[in-house]
């Protein structure tokens, strides 16, 4: 990003780095202006970021980003090395000049604020990224207050932009009457579930794109989630305050992108990291992240046990093309949300690649861990060789792995399901495009898999699919990486037997979007189902629901356009990504859009769904003969 470091060398590293930074910050004091900010980014940025660079966000997407955002990205986020030569005014007006706001300014308000701010504890709705703990994404009418032959009658009852972002990825919770999620600049809101008014807003440190978790007790109003930073916190839900905070592990590079997983008392968290950019720098020693889940005690936030994917610590294994030394074995980071399987007393997660050669027998694999004491159960590989890093993008690869990818993570969290006959299954979805069906009884045993898509550095499988009974839903991705990843594309969703992973049909997406930038056909976010129907949401814009027997499209919602919000505001959808799948609760429907980040349409808004007013609905007695 800088004119002290080679464009070549670092502009992904740029190009993720910002976008993942976004740390939250509050208002900053005046200062004297005396840099040219226009000056500053063409003689130290536009070398990334004006359009040469395939994956550098660009100049318009930049400017969509708040003043405090990009600031705290130079300062304290991932970015700070890149910005060292840069003096503290030359970052300020840099952060000014993009954004086009005064750093001084109070942050915009996210909606208007509820008349009465006292929350009573209620019912606990959707609890759980998975809806289930074993993350089927299913929504049964008792809680969805929908079916699909309700879908017809929804219309939008408010939306809620989020000021200063343009990505909107954490998916929400519902208890005690409120919505819960996070944002990239605007911490963790609570709104009311009904009309959507503020209730209370928690700063974090650093951009929320995970779910957040609500405590199934409605006695203990606990929300639980973590940050990019990987912070990871439990806060009142009554409230927004604090109840305790807690970083797991001391690698700088560490994050948090998926949601916990709430068991019996138990907070389980994923471990993963940034690291694989880090790795663009050929002086770097990659790599010295090994990818993790830790247990915590909900209540207390005390660590009970830290279970490594890897069980070797990174160690000395050669040197790179630059002389610097190369760290093994490493990588193997967890993006998803474990899988609770209470029968057998475990979880399962999944992995991704090595950052470093040598590969190992743990990237790219589904693992299963005791809930009590962390110890590994059984490790099932299914890509071996795959060690890849970003510097593998570059024309100076120095730290690039000799296996060279091909980067097939398992993005998606894992599923615990019972086949017709009543066996128990795990499944499993890798960006390669391939789907999986193991044994939990025999050591993982792989019982099925089918390879639906082309795969590819974003999928493929990539943020998570849903169940429901004997149906397995698979969202297909399929964007378009590069010649490396080679295939036909098969963008759209997949119903397949869970028993024998047969497809009982495919819904194609063709690419209609037109001159709409950024934008591409395939679904990379997650499903989400309900009786009679599956909804997901495309890179595309669109939110669809198909028909569970037929897969025919039954509704949709354009959502790249601009939304009236609460409070006057104006917000925007864009592509859906991320791991935020649609959320059904008592006869409503919410979702997030906007994807700004990796070449995909940004957006800012949390849309809200319900059935259309009536006249009875209005005035009872109206309808009455």
């Amino acid at each position: 990003m800088f004119q002290a470091l080679s464009p070549l060398r670092f502009h992904r590293r740029c190009a993720l780095a910002l976008l993942a930074a976004g740390l939250a910050a509050g208002p900053l004091p005046a200062a004297a202006k005396t840099a040219d900010g226009a000056d500053v980014y063409e003689r130290h940025c536009a070398a990334c970021h004006g359009g040469s660079v395939k994956k550098a966000p660009e100049k318009t997407m930049l400017q969509l980003m708040s003043a405090r955002v990009i600031l705290a990205a130079m300062e304290e986020g991932i970015m700070q090395p890149q910005a060292l030569p840069l003096s503290r005014t030359e970052r300020e007006a840099v952060a000014e000049y993009l954004s086009g706001q005064d750093l001084a300014a109070a942050p915009a308000e996210v909606a208007p604020r509820c008349e009465a701010d006292t929350i009573e504890p209620g019912a606990v709705r959707v609890g759980a990224w998975g809806v289930s703990k074993d993350n089927q994404r299913y929504f049964p009418p008792s809680l969805a207050g929908l079916t699909a032959g309700d879908l017809a009658d929804l219309e939008l009852k408010w939306a809620v932009r989020f000021p200063d972002a343009i990505r909107a990825r954490s998916q929400p919770a519902v208890a005690h009457g409120n919505v819960y999620l996070g944002s990239q600049s605007s911490g963790v809101i609570a709104l009311d579930a009904k009309r959507g008014c503020l209730r209370w807003q928690f700063p974090t440190v650093a951009e929320v794109r995970t779910g957040i978790v609500a405590d199934p007790d409605p006695a203990t109003p606990y929300l639980y989630f973590g940050d990019l930073v990987g912070y990871v916190y439990a806060i009142d839900a009554r409230t927004g305050t604090l109840l305790w905070r807690d970083r797991p592990d001391d690698h700088p590079s560490l994050t948090i992108t998926a949601a916990p997983a709430f068991h019996d008392g138990a907070l389980y968290v994923s471990l993963s990291s940034l690291e694989v950019t880090a790795a663009a720098d050929p002086a770097y020693e990659c790599c010295s992240f090994r990818g993790a889940v830790v247990r915590y005690d909900a209540r207390s936030g005390e660590r009970r046990w830290t279970a490594y994917t890897i069980p070797e610590v990174p160690a000395p294994a050669g040197t790179n093309r630059a002389g610097t030394t190369i760290l093994a074995p490493s990588g193997a980071p967890v993006w998803n949300t474990p899988s609770i399987d209470a029968a057998r007393g475990r979880l399962y997660v999944g992995t991704g690649e090595n950052y470093s050669s040598p590969s190992e027998g743990h990237s790219d694999a589904i693992i299963a861990m005791d809930l009590e004491t962390g110890a590994v159960a059984w490790v099932t590989q299914v890509t071996e060789g795959d060690a890849w890093n970003i510097a593998c993008e570059l024309e100076d690869d120095a730290n690039c792995p000799v296996e060279d990818g091909p980067d097939y993570d398992f993005g998606a969290a894992t599923i615990v399901a019972r086949t017709g006959s009543g066996r128990d299954v795990v499944l499993a979805g890798q960006k390669s495009g391939k789907v999986y069906a193991l044994d939990p009884d025999e050591e993982g045993a792989v019982l099925w898999a089918r390879k639906l898509g082309r795969g590819g550095i974003q999928g493929g499988v990539h943020f998570g699919m849903a169940v429901a009974g004997d149906a397995f839903y698979v969202p297909m991705s399929d964007f378009y990486g590069g010649p490396r990843w080679p295939g036909e594309a098969r963008p759209g969703m997949f119903r397949l037997d869970v028993s024998t992973g047969e497809t009982a049909w495919f819904h194609g997406h063709e690419n209609n979007c037109g001159e709409r930038m950024h934008c591409q056909p395939g679904i990379s976010a997650p499903a989400s189902a309900i009786e009679g129907a599956v909804l997901a949401g495309a890179m595309d814009g669109v939110l669809r629901a198909y028909d569970t027997d037929s897969g025919e499209l039954i509704w949709s919602f354009d959502t790249v356009r601009s939304f009236q919000a609460l409070g006057g505001y104006e917000g925007r959808g864009g592509s859906f990504g991320g791991a935020a799948g649609p959320v059904f609760a008592d006869g409503m429907l919410y979702v997030n859009s906007g994807y700004g980040i990796y070449e995909h349409m940004p957006g800012n808004v949390l849309l809200a769904f319900g059935r259309r007013a009536t006249v009875s609905d209005a005035d009872p007695e109206a309808a009455a003969p």
